[in-house]
């Protein structure tokens, strides 16, 4: 299934799926809502999930389980060592990716932590498409370095582009040229590039970019966190592909690697992490880091019950019907509000809706944070909690000057088989609101700044009094208690 058919209208989004357990949801009035972004130090991660309405942070971990994921929980073997439920997601893996050596983890920025810890050297380069925050920070941490090498189309925001993620092979190659293949640690290609937004890698330029590392003899690792959006977009929009179910397309895809990691917050529907090794040797040189940052290697620092129920959530991963309806929910959102004249990233991509902050608040200096700022604002006029990508999420330069973001987004996160279209058109309608009015929005400065991984914990506040006049704005169109 692509998509659902209308008789008599353009066809939208159609959830696969019936509900069966709900939770309720509040919605602030206005005038509380500011409150709680105040005592938030206008960072989103800092809020109070119950004064939220639309949770769009993230899809990381808040992912809805089947009921046979649920019911599969019961069957967990709770055992600290050679626990049964182990072996089961070990064989499970290893028919989806045809590698049998795996090594659990708590989720994916610890299997971040142990590649890196194994790979990276004082001074070593690490070949990407493009990073994420924790995946630079690991490296950098231990005196490495990132070289992105994604090709420059892909960080045009506005495009048709199918495939943003792809990496430069050019630059790839001149990059081993100017390093030398001993000193480049390792490449890592993430399928689903989060921070260009959730924008795909197609497979033939995996399998160039991973021939052309092995003729190097440098070892390559797949980021497959966002692996089930990226197979969606390999199935629909990849020629050649598009007759191959979405387990042969996975399959294929992953005997292109060395290294195959993920964070199971977002692959598989649950809460965890794994790092697939194919050379048992190498395999055997990692285990240490599990058994010492971890946990012992038959739970990685997982529960046992949420690994019972990942066994079910991986092979629900490879069923089409499942994994189109994030990117179709995406897409959706993405063509109203780029229809309504709201600057989106296009195409849509997997993760989320990406809204350009740069284009929208143009009149906010990049040092005050611009899609910071807006992401605040969409809190302050709709209850809906968004996340910064952008300069806010970077790490300060050497010198303490600002490293200013190729790409300044907002990212709308639609958690698998959480939200309604109903839901989805509230956002639509918040953020058309907030965009007409985007003349009211100011820029931020931190207060207190974490030195690493800012954006998560940092406290800022707001330049002006620009909160407290977007919210009498507000009020004078939906009322106090909206």
């Amino acid at each position: 299934m692509s998509q659902i058919k209308f008789y008599n209208r353009e066809p939208v989004p159609v959830e696969m799926h019936k509900v069966k357990i709900v939770q309720k949801l509040s919605l602030l009035p206005a005038k509380e809502r500011l409150e709680k972004m105040k005592n938030a130090g206008f960072n989103t991660f800092m809020l109070h999930n119950g004064d939220i309405f639309m949770d769009m942070l993230t899809d990381s971990g808040v992912n809805a389980m089947s009921d046979n994921m649920q019911a599969a929980m019961l069957h967990a073997d709770d055992a600290y060592a050679g626990s049964e439920t182990f072996y089961r997601m070990n064989d499970k893996l290893t028919e989806i990716f045809g590698i049998k050596h795996l090594l659990p983890t708590h989720q994916g920025r610890a299997c971040e932590h142990i590649i890196a810890q194994h790979f990276v050297k004082p001074g070593s380069c690490v070949i990407m498409n493009y990073h994420f925050t924790t995946s630079k920070a690991h490296v950098t941490r231990l005196g490495g370095r990132v070289e992105e090498l994604v090709k420059d189309e892909g960080l045009v925001v506005k495009s048709d582009l199918p495939f943003k993620g792809n990496i430069d092979l050019d630059k790839v190659k001149a990059c081993i040229a100017k390093e030398g293949a001993d000193n480049i640690a390792y490449m890592r290609l993430e399928a689903g590039t989060n921070l260009i937004g959730g924008q795909p890698i197609s497979y033939e330029n995996m399998k160039a970019a991973t021939e052309l590392a092995k003729e190097y003899g440098i070892v390559t690792v797949l980021d497959a966190s966002l692996l089930q959006d990226n197979l969606y977009f390999n199935k629909t929009r990849e020629e050649g592909l598009k007759d191959k179910s979405i387990r042969e397309i996975a399959r294929m895809i992953a005997d292109l690697f060395d290294i195959v990691y993920f964070s199971a917050r977002k692959f598989g529907f649950g809460r965890g992490g794994g790092i697939m090794v194919r050379d048992e040797e190498m395999f055997h040189a990692m285990e240490d880091y599990i058994t010492m940052f971890e946990g012992f290697l038959t739970y990685g620092g997982m529960s046992v019950k949420e690994m019972e129920a990942l066994i079910v959530g991986f092979e629900e991963t490879m069923d089409l019907d499942i994994i189109s309806q994030g990117p179709q929910f995406i897409n959706h959102c993405v063509k109203e509000l780029d229809k309504l004249g709201v600057p989106m990233v296009t195409p849509g991509g997997g993760l989320g809706a990406h809204i350009d902050a740069r284009q929208v608040v143009d009149h906010i200096p990049a040092e005050q944070y611009p899609a910071g700022s807006l992401v605040a604002a969409l809190y302050l006029c709709g209850g809906i909690r968004g996340m910064e990508r952008g300069t806010l999420s970077e790490e300060r330069n050497p010198d303490g000057t600002e490293h200013i973001a190729s790409v300044e987004m907002v990212r709308l996160a639609f958690p698998r088989r959480v939200f309604t279209l109903s839901q989805t058109e509230y956002v639509i309608d918040r953020v058309k609101w907030l965009y007409d009015h985007r003349h009211l929005i100011g820029g931020l400065r931190f207060v207190h700044e974490p030195k690493t991984l800012r954006f998560f914990t940092g406290r800022l506040e707001p330049v002006s009094d620009w909160p407290e006049k977007l919210i009498a704005e507000y009020i004078k169109d939906f009322g106090e208690d909206q």
